[in-house]
């Protein structure tokens, strides 16, 4: 496959190794899985800080395989929103933080267009969002509300 916005074809990444079944050596149900799930989604924490602290200090490998459902899914059940998606979020902050960088430098013309590549990349993913019904109609992205989200 290749990459979005060069010539060159991407490398593969890592795999996790195939697993069917939960370990034996896990402690907790999955209920109790699915509350801790819930209660750190519901102080702020993001799905990827999540899964390091359940896997780092709960010793849950997956929450996939041990409970049946994703993190995803586990906060849609419990009633717990967000306001908006993780990678979005996540494109949202990587292009606020180009942003003051290329106003301090302001001939770093490599990192103004990779602020453009990231901001389309960010208009493609609202479209979709827009599409699926996760994002009102009436969303737009901004560099000035932008900012404000990610503070």
């Amino acid at each position: 496959m290749s990459r979005m916005h060069s010539k060159r074809k991407g490398s593969s990444g890592s795999r996790r190794p195939l697993a069917t079944k939960n370990p034996e050596w896990v402690t907790q149900s999955a209920d109790e899985i699915k509350d801790l799930v819930a209660k750190m989604a519901g102080e702020g924490f993001t799905m990827a800080k999540i899964g390091l602290v359940l896997r780092d200090q709960y010793a849950v490998p997956n929450v996939r395989l041990a409970t049946g459902m994703s993190m995803k899914d586990i906060c849609v059940e419990k009633g717990v929103k967000f306001e908006l998606p993780e990678d979005l979020s996540n494109l949202m902050k990587r292009a606020v933080e180009l942003h003051e960088h290329v106003k301090l430098n302001k001939k770093d013309l490599h990192n103004l267009r990779g602020r453009h590549l990231i901001e389309s990349k960010i208009r493609r993913l609202a479209k979709y969002y827009k599409r699926e019904g996760i994002l009102p109609e009436t969303w737009a992205y901004s560099l000035s509300a932008a900012t404000l989200q990610v503070e």
